[in-house]
């Protein structure tokens, strides 16, 4: 298995959906009807490391305190969480819904949504037939963007990173050409280990900020983790990258811009999986962008950061300095590079939705400015089955209760009893995006996913980039 599959593997939580609303029929089953053709019900054994849990993730139905997402710029100098006291922040999620007339509640409410699948998978990629090498797998959600052209540019391979360019969604073919390489390198303050491009973002096509999921993987590197595996040694950030030439090669700043990085350097906590990992796509809400990343989270003296997922708030995503993370009151809380500025008393976010684990992608839907966000899921925690599932919100912060989209064994399950390929790295891509960064969906869009082969127990590199159409609908 491939660095990023073990970054999603080991982000499982308990979460217990809790149903809003009686759901439409959609998908290929929900959580009260039965599965589709590709479920695999089977339940493999835990994983010796999982995030710490939270509490309810279920959507919420009950007004937030919270200001709305297009209320005041993130100063960049600013810091830290909450400033309300726990007793006053508890008798404020209290008060206001009952300040707040019926229609009121009811627009803060979640939208009620339904995906259905209306055809089946088609491939866009075949590592066996398609590569330019080894390195060229699906191995990150997809992400893709409109050139200044109009021509399309699509990642989501490896660490060896690479594009799929065409004119069009449905007409794409691999660009050997190596747009970010990964240099190995064993000193993590440069932060040139293993990099995936997992964001990208552009106004004009020539200009591209992007994120990239970084992975130290310390027990590659002799004497840097005595614990010599994989999971005790993780330690991932995430980094900025940018191209001036529409994608066709990216650069990081010497040393690379941290986003969000944990708050101690990468000797500290060994023995388990530590840091920020695995963005979504970049959305656009007016003059802002937002961009969720999950966390391990920890345990610092003044500074206790809950595992989950954060949303992050930029005025310019060109400048990877602004990025903030929601606190709970206001996008306040910045992550900054240890190894050059450690925080005396590090900022915490709070994390939001019912995901329990990285967000595949989130998008818009045109019609009625809901939000939509897919992401993979295991059966036996809080979910009735393995597969896809969608949740969807008014405001990215307030989540309606995961439904699922399509049953099957992913990352998350014991690949020693899936009777097939897995699943894995769901997105959802309009080919009628409005936007540039197909940040919207209209009324149908394609699910975009890995299929990953398994031999036996391991996980091999034999993967294909799928699509598959999907019917949108919501009330508002």
């Amino acid at each position: 298995m491939t660095a990023m599959g073990w970054a999603y593997r080991l982000t499982r939580r308990v979460l217990t959906a809790t149903p809003l609303l009686p759901p439409p029929p959609a998908g290929e089953g929900t959580l009260g009807s039965r599965a589709g053709r590709d479920e695999v019900p089977q339940e493999g054994p835990r994983d010796a490391a999982i995030l710490n849990s939270r509490g309810d993730r279920s959507g919420t139905r009950a007004p937030l305190p919270r200001p709305g997402l297009t209320a005041g710029p993130p100063a960049p100098a600013e810091r830290g969480g909450s400033r309300l006291r726990p007793g006053l922040r508890a008798a404020t999620l209290l008060v206001v819904p009952l300040l707040l007339s019926p229609a009121a509640r009811a627009a803060s409410e979640p939208p009620l949504s339904a995906l259905t699948l209306v055809g089946p998978p088609s491939p866009v990629f075949k590592a066996g037939r398609d590569a330019c090498d080894g390195a060229d797998v699906p191995d990150a959600p997809a992400r893709a963007f409109r050139d200044a052209s109009g021509a399309v540019a699509l990642y989501g391979l490896h660490y060896r990173n690479r594009a799929l360019r065409g004119p069009d969604l449905g007409h794409l073919t691999i660009d050997c050409t190596v747009v970010l390489d990964s240099g190995e390198k064993s000193d993590p303050a440069v932060y040139d280990d293993r990099s995936w491009i997992t964001a990208t973002w552009t106004e004009d096509g020539t200009r591209v900020a992007a994120l990239l999921h970084h992975e130290y993987q310390a027990n590659e590197h002799p004497g840097r983790c005595p614990a010599g595996s994989y999971m005790a040694c993780w330690y991932n950030t995430i980094t900025a990258a940018a191209s001036t030439d529409g994608g066709r090669s990216f650069t990081r700043q010497s040393p690379p811009v941290v986003v969000a990085g944990a708050p101690f350097r990468q000797e500290v906590d060994q023995g388990r999986h530590r840091g920020f990992f695995n963005p979504s796509n970049i959305v656009a809400d007016g003059r802002w962008r937002y961009v969720m990343a999950s966390t391990t989270g920890w345990t610092r003296p003044g500074s206790d950061q809950e595992a989950g997922v954060c949303l992050f708030r930029s005025d310019d995503p060109a400048d990877p300095t602004r990025w903030r993370a929601w606190t709970g009151t206001g996008f306040t809380a910045a992550f900054p590079d240890p190894y050059r500025a450690p925080a005396p008393r590090p900022a915490t976010c709070r994390p939001v939705g019912p995901f329990p684990g990285p967000v595949g992608a989130v998008v818009r839907h045109r019609a009625s400015g809901a939000w939509i966000a897919v992401f993979m899921a295991k059966a036996g925690e809080g979910f009735a089955r393995s597969g896809f599932y969608w949740t969807s919100s008014r405001d990215l912060i307030a989540w309606d209760s995961p439904r699922l989209l399509v049953a099957g064994a992913t990352l998350y399950d014991d690949p020693c009893t899936a009777t097939g390929p897995l699943i894995a790295y769901p997105s959802l891509l309009d080919p009628d995006a409005r936007g540039r960064n197909f940040d919207d969906v209209g009324d149908s869009a394609l699910l975009t996913y890995a299929s990953l082969r398994t031999e036996g127990c391991t996980i091999t590199s034999d993967r294909d980039l799928l699509r598959r159409p999907v019917a949108i609908r919501v009330w508002p």
